[in-house]
Order: C-alpha cells, then sequence, then structure tokens
C-alpha cells in the first residue's frame, strides 16, 4: 500500500537533477520560460504565454495539489545550475493505483541533453517503487513527434489514439495518443534499460 501523501514534500534527486514540489515561487523561477521562448508551448493545452497566463498555469497546477488529483514539480539542472522546466503527476489515483505523467516541459537548451531522461527514471522510480503504482499513463498530441518519441525511447508502449478529445487552443480539436508503462514492464525491462541510458 502506498505511503504517499500529498501534503508532504517529495524531493526526488540524482548527480544531474532536482525535482522539488512546485511553489509559488517558481513563477518567478520559470517565468522566463514563458515570455521568451514561446515555441516550447506549442503543444499546450492551457494558456501559458504571458506573466498573468503563466501565473494562473502556476497557481492551477498548485490548486490541484490541494485538490488531490495532481503532484507538480520544478526541474533544476544541476550541471548548469538553472532552472530548467517543470513536470507533474495528474489524474493520481491512489486508490487504481494509476496515474498520469505530463505537463512536461523544459528550456530549449535541455533538450537533448538527457536531462528528460533523468526525470523521467526518477518520477518513474517514485510511481512505481514508492507510491505502489500499477500503470503510469503518458498522452500527448498525436502531431507532437518530438515527445512521442521521447516517451516510447523510456519504454512506453502505445495503447492508442483518442480521437479529437481535446479543445486545442486555436479552438481546434487534438487528437491524443495515449501510452503507458505497467509496474511489471518497469521491473523487468524499463528500469534497467532506462538506467542504461543514463
Amino acid at each position: 500500500m502506498s505511503t504517499f501523501h500529498f501534503n508532504q514534500d517529495y524531493i526526488l534527486e540524482d548527480d544531474v537533477v532536482r525535482l522539488s514540489p512546485l511553489k509559488q515561487a517558481d513563477i518567478e523561477n520559470l517565468l522566463p520560460f514563458s515570455l521568451n521562448e514561446t515555441e516550447i508551448w506549442k503543444y499546450s493545452s492551457l494558456p501559458v504565454i504571458g506573466r498573468e497566463n503563466f501565473t494562473s498555469y502556476i497557481e492551477l497546477a498548485l490548486a490541484n495539489r490541494d485538490k488531490q488529483t495532481e503532484y507538480a514539480f520544478s526541474v533544476y539542472d544541476k550541471r548548469t545550475i538553472q532552472y530548467a522546466g517543470s513536470t507533474r503527476f495528474y489524474d493520481i489515483q491512489l486508490q487504481n493505483q494509476t496515474l498520469q505523467l505530463g505537463y512536461t516541459w523544459y528550456g530549449q537548451q535541455f533538450h537533448g541533453t538527457g536531462l528528460n531522461r533523468h526525470c523521467k527514471y526518477l518520477l518513474l522510480q517514485f510511481a512505481f517503487e514508492f507510491m505502489d503504482m500499477e500503470r503510469v499513463e503518458f498522452r500527448a498530441d498525436n502531431n507532437n513527434a518530438r515527445s512521442i518519441a521521447a516517451m516510447k525511447a523510456i519504454g512506453c508502449k502505445v495503447d492508442g489514439v483518442l480521437r479529437a478529445n481535446m479543445r486545442k487552443l486555436d479552438g481546434g480539436r487534438r487528437d491524443s495518443i495515449v501510452l503507458s508503462i505497467l509496474k511489471e514492464e518497469w521491473f523487468t525491462t524499463v528500469r534497467q534499460n532506462l538506467k542504461a541510458k543514463l
């Protein structure tokens, strides 16, 4: 049974990255990505660009932790001594032992640096080995090739595509690809394969 509690602060870290529970202060720590790197938000389902939108984005994540449905982290790159982005567990269902891992974004300078693999290893280890999850799900815009490739590279299997299941910011509809990792897969292959890539 999981000993996870929403009101506890969990810090996940290795020699490359530190994932800390998202705080109000992270608005200022992460705001430059909203103001200066608009291209990283191309597939965002929420308005994030600009101080007002970004503040609302962070405050919604904090409110959802209070509602016990989400647990968001800031991402800090120890190599460059800089904040790099954010990620979160959402749709957390402790009774069903499932959650989704997403809302993940990094500044462009951190793309291709291996940072994402370190983050995913720590998050998946925490989900399966501490939270006692049976399934971790991932979703992405079916057109987001970079994100889909990254998910497959860490060992996710494709479950299918939800057609026109979300409204996009431009008013259109989004097809969402659904991928997942099961607890058995984590312990038998995914953990070892992902660790070897770190």
